[in-house]
């Protein structure tokens, strides 16, 4: 009996994973994971987190966005969060925590698999149901899949990890790599909620920066479609520099580090439309 189209894989067991696994890396990717679990030790506030996952994790795992997912203090609650390049990407993480079929659907596939990493297309529905967050997907064109867990004692998830990738970037090589570098993943974020809530941290829009003028509202809309500065100021007939010291001032009122995350947070705040 063939596998579900949808699902990209190995045969659901744990000696298959071993077999699959270091024989799928080279010498590159080895280096690529030493240089990731050595970096993640140096990860404390949220900033550092996406520094880290942006930038170095991607010579790791390849991917567009990345949703972290904690369990809260009800047993079957999630608490999501996303990390991405795309303005969109940054966003993710609300779409993933309230479609319906995207958390139990892969969550099911993950425990069914005995808690290794899944590999899922989102073109294909498949454990994701074909829901707002799959039609999403298409649309940043990450529709390749990686989710894994963290398992605690009692089975289920107690950290959850989704990384969004390009069409063929989730083959058995990197499902084995995200493998390895779950738990120095799941460490980092479960460290950046416990210690992270200072300076390095996101805090709601506007509580402690001031709430966005309409002008800066404008401009971040215009930063969100992709704009320039240079192009926001030809658009609103205001000079680049201005429009530079405009974003300064968001992303100090937002408390975020680069323009992605100002756009992220804007979107979830609800503060810019899609």
């Amino acid at each position: 009996m063939h596998p579900p189209p949808h699902m990209q894989a190995d045969p659901p067991t744990a000696s298959a994973a071993r077999a699959a696994g270091p024989a799928a890396l080279d010498a590159m990717q080895i280096e690529a994971l030493v240089l990731n679990l050595d970096a993640s030790l140096r990860v404390h506030t949220r900033a550092q987190f996406f520094k880290w996952t942006q930038g170095l994790l991607q010579s790791l795992v390849p991917h567009e966005a990345l949703l972290c997912a904690l369990r809260g203090a009800e047993a079957r609650a999630l608490r999501v969060d996303s990390f991405g390049t795309a303005a969109r990407g940054a966003a993710l993480g609300e779409l993933f925590q309230r479609d319906a079929a995207a958390v139990p659907g892969l969550l099911g596939e993950w425990r069914e698999r005995g808690c290794l990493p899944v590999g899922c297309d989102a073109r294909q529905g498949g454990a994701l149901g074909g829901g707002e967050f799959a039609r999403e997907l298409q649309r940043l064109g990450a529709t390749d899949l990686i989710a894994h867990g963290a398992a605690e004692a009692d089975g289920r998830a107690g950290g959850f990890f989704v990384f969004c990738c390009r069409p063929g970037a989730a083959g058995a090589a990197a499902r084995y790599l995200v493998q390895l570098a779950l738990p120095a993943l799941h460490a980092a974020w479960v460290r950046v909620q416990a210690e992270g809530q200072g300076a390095g941290a996101l805090r709601p829009a506007g509580a402690e920066g001031g709430v966005l003028t309409p002008r800066e509202q404008e401009i971040l809309r215009w930063i969100a479609i992709g704009k320039s500065n240079f192009e926001v100021g030809a658009i609103l007939s205001i000079s680049p520099l201005t429009v530079k010291n405009h974003v300064q001032k968001i992303l100090r009122k937002l408390n975020v580090v680069n323009r992605t995350q100002a756009v992220g947070k804007a979107l979830e705040a609800r503060i810019i439309a899609p």
